[in-house]
């Protein structure tokens, strides 16, 4: 390695000094999801957990809430059940539940803690019927009537356990089900999980992590990135459909989060190497962060 190359590397390290300075002791809430989650190539997912592992590392108190749509999707056609869906959400009867918790809690949730270990940091597993108690979800995100079955909208996170977690030295990884009110497990969309929880722990950061690079001013661009937005801009984006379907719960979380005392969200793309941390430890960002105003 030459002199060039040594001091690049130490330049980097520099420039991500002070946050690890600021953010030493905060609680990040990072959702992991997308794509990249499924992908049979593990080399994007050891990234993550590295980069998790690192925040870890540097003082940072890390929360992971992961999804698992494909895995489900997967495990049900297995099953012989066929997905249902209404406006873009999964119809989960009580069938379904069963497949939904057992793959999440055991297979998703397994494999997240897995990889974070590989990479050197300490993981706990949280099947979240432990640590997140719902309603039934009753309207979809246009405020339209909906029965969807074992489909629960988040009311209570049980801070005080994943705090225990924290406590120990562990990342806590949550799986999304819920315990519904009539004490059976509930399907709850993991963006509004994530939000949630971050909201519930005044976390410093949000972050999601998914296969799109962030916000497109134009969605058929990938170089239209928003690199920053306002809450205040966000329902003209929505009317230009900037912000479509499958954006609508991350920022409908993200916005709910930073009224209820999150400071950041950010959107980044899972697939690109270190992201997260390029997102956190550097100037520029590599994704969309949403903030007040």
């Amino acid at each position: 390695m030459n002199v060039a190359e040594v001091t690049a590397k130490a330049k980097v390290l520099l420039e991500a000094l002070p946050y690890i300075q600021d953010f030493r002791g905060s609680i990040f809430v990072i959702k992991y999801g997308g794509s990249f989650m499924d992908d049979p190539d593990p080399v994007m997912r050891t990234r993550v957990a590295y980069d998790i592992a690192f925040l870890a590392a540097v003082g940072i108190n890390v929360v992971i809430v992961h999804g698992g749509g494909k895995a489900i999707t997967k495990a049900m056609e297995t099953s012989g059940l066929k997905a249902a869906w209404v406006n873009g959400l999964r119809v989960t009867d009580e069938a379904t539940i069963a497949v939904v918790k057992k793959t999440l809690d055991e297979v998703v949730n397994k494999e997240v803690c897995d990889a974070i270990e590989r990479a050197g940091g300490h993981s706990k597993g949280l099947p979240g019927d432990t640590v997140l108690v719902c309603q039934k979800l009753t309207v979809d995100d246009d405020g339209k009537e909906v029965d969807l079955g074992y489909v629960g909208d988040v009311t209570e996170v049980k801070v005080k356990l994943i705090k225990k977690e924290i406590g120990d030295g562990f990342v806590p990884v949550i799986s999304p089900v819920a315990e519904g009110y009539d004490g059976k497990p509930y399907n709850v969309n993991a963006d509004l999980v994530a939000g949630r929880v971050a909201s519930a722990l005044r976390a410093r950061r949000l972050v999601y992590m998914s296969d799109v690079p962030g916000l497109l001013s134009n969605p058929s661009d990938a170089e239209s990135l928003i690199s920053t937005l306002k809450t205040s801009q966000v329902d003209d984006l929505k009317k230009r459909g900037v912000i479509d379907k499958g954006m609508r719960p991350k920022v409908q979380s993200a916005i709910r989060a930073l009224e209820e005392g999150v400071q950041r969200v950010h959107f980044i793309d899972g697939r690109l190497a270190h992201s997260l941390l390029l997102e956190i430890f550097t100037d520029k960002g590599i994704g969309t962060e949403i903030v007040h105003g």
